[in-house]
């Protein structure tokens, strides 16, 4: 049986032509989808529109079939693409009801330097506003909200907490005295490896360099080694730095894959986080607060203390309920000074100037001993449920 001999070199340069007009038609859809936010400027038509969205995947899904791509393929790449559409949407109409949110240069305080999860969040966040970065790692959470309270950065991008080690308490204590206010929040998904800086194998290390989150978060795997040193930096940045500085087969560092390319390091292990799905949730916080225009999906950052009426948190809660708000985070921490008292960080999905949030605020100041709006920004939370 003969067969037809295939250049495979033709072939591939068939592939990068494909590859390139399909970024062609992308960019030329999310040109499409700002000409739909335009629309919805004139009409105050809601960014999300779920039973479109849902017939939409259905009708590609269908159509995929006769093309013999799997439902399931067809179904990720779209959703990934909704989803750019309406965080495109949304960051338009949150630029037009901001004007001060323009294209420029920020000065962003974050934990770390260059190859951190914060730069990552930093470089994330300044794509949705097509800003440039002045860079100002810190070394220190406190350290970023003090120089955005002192003028020495317009913004500060802090993680808050994580799907696997979970909150990060010293940022929610932090909150409780910051004048700053939350007016954007970002997700970034996190993969732990192990990385070296010479040839090596994980039997050789006996000391491993990482900030306290990525010990939290791959604790299992940690938990594998025998006889071997934990070394907690200030941040994966510093860590990455100091294992590359040692250049030594027995010392290891937990960071990203991307991270260790920055420093020359390379990856011995892969994915050695607890979770495979770990994500980090950061917030960015400014002096002066955003306001979010009604047509985007929204969140609102509160915190409260109740005293210690029998019952007091309760009734707090209830009056979200007497609203109809949904409540989709609640953290207590202990307040300084203050024994056995709790305060309480509480997110609804709920515009701040919307009725049902007026009316809410103004009955729990009347029923609280201490009430604080942290900010109302775009619930980007509702993006990545989708």
């Amino acid at each position: 049986m003969t067969t037809e001999k295939i250049d495979l070199d033709q072939v591939r340069q068939n592939i990068t032509a494909v590859d390139e007009a399909l970024l062609k038609l992308l960019a030329e859809r999310r040109a499409l989808s700002l000409q739909v936010v335009k629309s919805k400027v004139q009409t105050q038509k809601a960014i999300r529109d779920s039973y479109r969205e849902t017939l939409l995947l259905q009708n590609l899904t269908e159509k995929g079939k006769k093309l013999k791509l799997k439902p399931d393929y067809v179904n990720q790449v779209y959703r990934l693409i909704i989803e750019d559409s309406v965080e495109l949407q949304q960051d338009y109409l949150l630029q037009l009801d901001n004007p001060e949110l323009k294209s420029a240069e920020y000065k962003i305080a974050y934990l770390g330097s260059k190859g951190s999860y914060s730069h990552a969040a930093v470089e994330k966040y300044l794509a949705s506003i097509n800003g440039g970065l002045i860079d100002l790692g810190c070394d220190s959470f406190n350290g970023i909200f003090a120089a955005v309270e002192d003028k020495k950065a317009d913004l500060g991008v802090i993680p808050i907490e994580n799907t696997s080690s979970g909150s990060i308490n010293e940022v929610y204590d932090l909150l409780q005295t910051t004048r700053l206010k939350i007016v954007d929040e970002l997700f970034i998904p996190v993969k732990h490896n192990l990385l070296v800086a010479c040839k090596t194998s994980p039997d050789q290390i006996r000391t491993i360099y990482a900030h306290h989150q990525p010990i939290a978060q791959c604790s299992d795997f940690l938990s594998e080694f025998e006889n071997v040193k934990l070394e907690v930096m200030d941040s994966t940045s510093s860590a990455l730095e100091a294992v590359k500085n040692l250049n030594d087969p027995s010392v290891a560092v937990l960071g990203s894959a991307e991270a260790g390319k920055h420093y020359g390091l390379e990856s011995i292990q892969a994915d050695v986080a607890n979770q495979k799905d770990n994500q980090t949730r950061f917030i960015v916080v400014a002096r002066e607060s955003v306001n979010v225009p009604f047509q985007c999906a929204a969140k609102t950052s509160l915190i409260l203390a109740v005293g210690q009426r029998p019952g007091a948190l309760v009734d707090a809660l209830m009056i979200f309920k007497k609203h109809d708000i949904n409540m989709c985070k609640l953290e207590s921490r202990p307040i300084k000074g203050r024994p056995w008292e709790e305060m309480f960080y509480i997110d609804v999905t709920e515009n701040i100037a919307s009725e049902a949030m007026q009316a809410a605020i103004k009955e729990l100041k009347a029923n609280t001993t201490d009430f604080t709006e942290l900010g109302c920004y775009l619930n980007r939370a509702s993006q990545t449920q989708q």
